[in-house]
């Protein structure tokens, strides 16, 4: 049997890649271990969060499941850093991990483009230095034009609880080694990663509402008019569940230090490395011995589920430790575990071995996605999945990769810091690592990126509809704005645009007073508010980053051709070639946020650019 694409895993990077690229018209052959774990969750039952809800507005925008998936099933809504500037505003849903997995699994039944394979991806067939195929461990080949391997934290997988250790990616399910083996032989440069879990408590054995009463838990509740992910959803959203704020105490962090012999982490059993972005327990407790206390979460898994994820509790110890140090905390005294947390160890190829495209420069047509890359976070996975599932189709016919800039989106910043500079540690993504992040904000997702998905093919004609409509309320709003004078608290007439450039002046606020009439749509009166605002507001600001931006775009134009023999470039150092060459820049751009490069030598690989050099 034959595919134009083959994708392999179906976490949240394998469902994006397989749908976007069935929906470019390509047959996709979708291969994995179980269609039970389609789009699992098996660290926090969440999406979104800081800078990951702009990841998923942007997948949203360009046409991907994501949005759509977690408005769908989410049971709780929240935008957090309201308190801040809208450029850092982002929302975040928790999820019911069953329902979530079940509308994807759903969503990618509907596609008939999309055959399923339940079974374990074995050998990558490379026939001159091109991807042919894949052949199962049970023996069956698949031909394909072009493959996406998305195989999340499987390659050769290896669990920790304690002492204890055993072959796995992922609590019950077997870690991919021929798969491993495979992609090692091919010669990429590879490291090893470390990622984790919490444990999971009973909810009956938690008296939540007597912890309130006593002040040990703090409840945490979902936004009064939550704000969706998708730009498609028009019903309202609604919070069905509450989260509880604790804290450690004294207690756990006596107990952590009396049993930090026997973490794997600490006795040198785990080799790989973990996020610095979110330590385990152990790494708190030890890395910040003057912490008096650390925040801890306590939130449901679902509606009908009997889990409770302790978010900020991700551990390695020996079981009887957790169940110790869970009873440690205040209101948990009586607190029943119904499974352990647990590190896992994992392979990763360096994303410097890859192109902007995710395609790898090694292997003609095999493209990667996903924590295969060094990333962590579902929103992470799931935008170098689209961007992978895209390019994998186009490979296909011919056609060039699409390339999204890091002033035109957040999976933009992803890719190219990926590609660029590489992993030392399991990457995370920020609001802090958007230099323009004031024109990446969530509300103008659709505007930046709906008309690339409609380019690329993934946006249909009904979402193309509704999103000029959107298009044109804002410019017809925008006109109101300048058009319409509002008497000012000192008795001036003053155009609205004017006033609202004034920090304490809400447009909001205007639109309630009847100060002002726009064309504002019930389901988007929210986004279309916030849009109009926050482009009013900041105008001066966004327009001289968007200058900005466009001046540094011009290196971007400045293509570096494969193969261009740096080393033969006069005045730049051994360190500085031997950089350039691992990464193999495609663009000025791209060279001059290599590490350790510098002005001086961007300058001189720029003079040298247009001249023929031989190698």
């Amino acid at each position: 049997m034959r595919f134009d694409v083959i994708v392999i895993g179906a976490g949240h990077a394998g469902v994006e890649a397989a749908y976007a690229a069935a929906r470019l018209g390509c047959s996709v052959g979708l291969c994995t271990m179980s269609r039970d774990t389609v789009a699992h969750m098996p660290c926090n039952p969440a999406v979104g969060g800081t800078a990951k809800g702009h990841l998923v507005r942007e997948i949203d925008a360009l046409g991907g499941l994501m949005g759509r998936a977690i408005d769908a099933t989410g049971i709780q809504f929240k935008l957090l850093n309201r308190s801040r500037g809208p450029a850092v505003w982002s929302p975040r849903a928790q999820a019911d991990k069953r329902l979530y997995a079940a509308w994807v699994r759903a969503a990618l039944d509907r596609e008939p483009n999309v055959t399923w394979h339940v079974g374990k991806a074995g050998r990558i067939l490379v026939e001159h230095e091109r991807v042919t195929g894949l052949a199962m461990e049970e023996g069956e080949a698949y031909r394909c034009g072009a493959l996406v391997v998305t195989t999340g934290t499987f390659l050769n997988g290896l669990m920790h609880v304690g002492p204890e250790q055993r072959p796995a990616g992922r609590h019950g399910e077997p870690p991919s080694r021929e798969l491993a083996e495979s992609i090692k032989s091919c010669g990429f440069r590879a490291g090893r990663l470390k990622t984790g879990t919490p444990p999971r408590l009973h909810k009956d054995s938690i008296d939540f509402e007597r912890a309130v009463a006593a002040g040990l838990f703090t409840e945490e509740c979902g936004d009064a008019s939550p704000i969706p992910f998708s730009f498609s959803t028009t019903r309202a959203l609604c919070n069905q569940v509450r989260c509880w704020l604790l804290h450690t105490n004294d207690r756990v962090r006596d107990l952590v230090c009396a049993n930090i012999g026997r973490s794997p982490l600490y006795n040198g059993r785990i080799q790989g490395i973990g996020p610095r972005y979110c330590p385990s327990l152990e790494d708190k407790i030890m890395r910040f011995p003057d912490r008096e206390r650390h925040q801890i979460y306590l939130e449901p898994e679902g509606l009908d589920v009997d889990e409770i994820y302790v978010n900020g509790f991700s551990m390695s110890l020996p079981r009887d430790a957790q169940e110790q140090i869970v009873r440690a905390l205040p209101g948990l005294e009586h607190a029943s575990m119904m499974r352990p947390g647990y590190a896992v160890e994992y392979d990763f190829v360096q994303p410097t071995e890859l192109r902007s495209s995710l395609e790898t420069r090694r292997v003609d047509g095999l493209f990667f996605a996903g924590q295969i890359n060094g990333t962590s976070g579902y929103e992470e996975a799931a935008a170098q999945g689209i961007v992978a599932g895209v390019n994998a189709a186009r490979k296909t016919r011919g056609e060039p990769a699409m390339t999204l800039g890091r002033d035109q989106a957040y999976i933009g910043i992803l890719v190219d810091d990926l590609v660029t500079r590489g992993c030392l540690e399991p990457y995370r993504m920020f609001t802090s690592r958007a230099e323009h992040r004031l024109l990446l904000r969530i509300d103008n997702a659709d505007l930046r990126l709906t008309p690339v998905g409609r380019r690329m093919g993934l946006v249909d004609d009904a979402r193309w509809e509704r999103f000029e409509a959107r298009r044109g309320r804002h410019a017809r709003n925008m006109h109101a704005l300048d058009a319409t004078q509002v008497r000012s608290d000192r008795g001036q007439r003053l155009p609205v645009r004017t006033l609202l450039r004034q920090p304490d002046v809400r447009l909001e606020r205007l639109l309630e007073r009847g100060c002002v009439e726009l064309d504002l749509e019930p389901a988007t009166r929210a986004l279309d508010v916030a849009s109009l605002e926050n482009d009013v507001k900041y105008a001066g600001y966004v327009k001289q980053e968007a200058a900005h931006a466009e001046r540094l775009t011009r290196d971007e134009r400045r293509r570096i051709p494969d193969g261009f023999p740096f080393a033969r470039v006069p005045g730049l150092s051994r360190e500085i070639v031997q950089r350039l060459s691992e990464v193999q820049p495609e663009t000025l751009g791209q060279a001059s946020r290599i590490p350790g490069m510098t002005p001086a030598a961007v300058a001189v690989l720029g003079v040298f650019l247009g001249r023929s050099l031989s190698p």
